[in-house]
């Protein structure tokens, strides 16, 4: 169990993160300042430095939370489950509890801010890197000799973004589809070779 003082810096972090995007969506990422992101979470500009290097890692800090509960959850699925049955599984309950459609929308287009790309890349390879490690685990491969986990979690993670990118620019797609099922026939599919 997390103790108190790990839950209260997670909560401060998730704070920070909060402010910054919600700021940067409201006013522009180049009109918010660092110490404006502290403020609206009620910290120091000290303690903000304690969690984050700019505004731009804060912003992205949501994503990363998101990455990390799904890699923990995946991480947790039973022994014997197969890998994409225990990834497909993990997004099914992470997804109903962090997708927040407007949200994602303004975090999509707050992202198209040349001065984030190499915030929002860093975060992406992390997540890579940490779900690489997690499936190395669950299969028994050594990342040293085996690409598998690598390529595993490089695949799932663009299929991902394509989805949910679909998801996000189709009309009424939307009204049309839950998005939690569509990456999960997406991680079907991709375990039937891409057959149809």
């Amino acid at each position: 169990m997390t103790g108190l003082r790990e839950r209260k810096k997670a909560a401060t972090r998730e704070a920070l993160g909060d402010a910054a995007w919600s700021l940067c969506v409201e006013h522009g990422l180049d009109r918010v300042t660092v110490d404006q992101i502290a403020r609206a979470a009620g910290v120091s500009l000290r303690t903000f430095f304690n969690y984050f290097s700019s505004k731009e890692e804060a912003v992205v800090a949501g994503d990363t939370a998101t990455a990390l509960a799904f890699v923990e959850e995946f991480a947790a699925r039973p022994a014997d489950e197969p890998v994409l049955v225990a990834l497909r599984e993990a997004l099914r309950t992470i997804y109903p509890r962090y997708v927040d459609l407007d949200r994602l929308r303004q975090l999509r287009r707050l992202r198209r801010d040349p001065a984030l790309l190499p915030h929002v890349f860093a975060a992406y390879s992390a997540r890579e890197q940490a779900l690489a490690a997690a499936i190395a685990v669950r299969c028994g491969a050594d990342p040293e000799v085996d690409p598998y986990p690598a390529v595993t979690a490089s695949t799932i993670l663009a299929s991902m973004r394509a989805v949910v990118q679909w998801w996000l620019d189709t009309p009424q797609a939307t009204d049309r589809f839950d998005v939690t099922e569509l990456v999960g026939r997406m991680i079907d599919q991709l375990g039937d070779g891409f057959t149809r």
